[in-house]
């Protein structure tokens, strides 16, 4: 790959279309284009594959161990790229989800494979907070889907899926395993070393880390895979700016540090939490109290829990509940934000029953996204913000 003389960076190839220098050359290009590499010799048009791009590429293969990587401009749209290129038409098998996922995409599930291109679509639902493998393994006899969908920490209850189980239930009944690991990130899990067909990352979220760029990405193994990913990609023009990629490809570099604080920040946050009087219940997966403690220990091997918490207000009923919530909500605003995302450097909130509605109706509710900060700073804040409310 070119880069600018005496520079250590990869620059920004903003190129829309990529000079080829006569006639034979651009026939042998379009040729070679057909075996859809991801890195080729000669680049003929940015939607196909752009230098700066790959080179972002390049930094997320080596965080996840894969053999290749593709960038896309979100998750959703990694998430459509993953999951279109196993829709065979009329041939697909039923597909089975884990429940406990991303609300956009169950809105991705429903309103376009099962509206739009007419999936059989099943789910599998948590018993008590978490996965009865016994019960699944009883689905999967039962149903013998073509695709598994999973997340390995769910949003927002935090249960963690026993990735490397069910990735080998998968493998036992030739399903093909897709996971979502935005949640836990490769610093804590990699499912693709377990088995796992594709992983999909929101690059949102912790591998841009400072809430200022939308990025999705898939990792895989497997080389015919990413042929079909790279050609489906292309087609619906799922590819990410060289600019976009130019920023992730710097702030990537410090992800291990980054995220390695966050869950630091995230145990000790936990922790005050759980001890004070005015919180009903806390989920966080490194407490001994989750329901899923012991596969979080298992899977993530005591390299952290991740850096998301939710926590219930107590209260004597559903008002006071968010009486209490929002006081807390304005007491730490000045530094807490509520922004509704994840990830971001800065520890932010968000209500959960006025984004899950009816799915989660304690109105005490809130998902906090920990982030990088001073932990002391943010300790701080939090418990001024308890006391405020006391």
């Amino acid at each position: 790959m070119k880069k600018i003389v005496n520079s250590s960076r990869t620059p920004i190839y903003r190129d829309t279309g990529f000079e080829l220098s006569d006639a034979h050359l651009t026939y042998e290009t379009f040729e070679k284009e057909k075996e859809h590499e991801r890195d080729p010799e000669n680049f003929i048009y940015s939607r196909y594959r752009n230098p700066t791009v790959i080179a972002t590429e390049d930094e997320i293969v080596r965080l996840e161990g894969s053999k290749w990587a593709l960038l896309t401009q979100s998750g959703m749209s990694a998430i459509d790229v993953a999951l279109s290129i196993f829709q065979r038409g009329k041939d697909t098998r039923p597909w089975l989800f884990l429940s406990e996922i991303y609300g956009g995409t169950i809105s991705y599930i429903d309103s376009v494979l099962v509206k739009r291109r007419g999936l059989e679509i099943e789910w599998f639902l948590p018993d008590n907070d978490s996965y009865d493998l016994s019960k699944l393994e009883d689905v999967l006899k039962k149903l013998r889907p073509e695709v598994i969908y999973m997340e390995v920490i769910s949003n927002p209850m935090l249960i963690v899926a026993q990735t490397d189980r069910i990735i080998d239930l998968a493998r036992k009944y030739k399903c093909k395993i897709l996971v979502d690991n935005t949640f836990a990130t490769p610093f804590l899990c990699k499912p693709l070393d377990m088995g796992a067909d594709l992983v999909i990352h929101s690059g949102t979220k912790y591998f841009g880390g400072h809430g200022n760029i939308t990025a999705g990405a898939i990792c895989g193994n497997d080389p015919d895979l990413m042929k079909e990913a790279i050609a489906y990609r292309k087609l619906v023009g799922h590819m990410l700016s060289a600019d976009d990629a130019y920023r992730l490809h710097t702030q990537i570099q410090s992800f291990e540090l980054r995220f390695g604080q966050q869950c630091r920040n995230a145990a000790l946050v936990a922790d005050i939490l759980s001890s004070g009087s005015l919180i009903e219940k806390v989920w966080f997966p490194g407490l001994d109290s989750h329901k899923t403690h012991l596969e979080a220990r298992s899977l993530f091997a005591n390299k952290g829990y991740g850096a998301m918490i939710t926590f219930n207000f107590a209260g004597s009923g559903r008002d006071e509940k968010r009486r209490v919530r929002d006081s807390f909500i304005d007491s730490v605003s000045e530094k807490i934000k509520l922004i509704p995302t994840l990830g971001d450097s800065r520890t932010i909130l968000l209500p959960v029953e006025s984004v899950w509605g009816h799915k989660y109706e304690e109105p005490g509710m809130i998902r906090l996204s920990i982030g990088f900060e001073n932990s002391d700073e943010l300790i701080a804040t939090i418990s001024a913000g308890l006391e405020e409310i006391r």
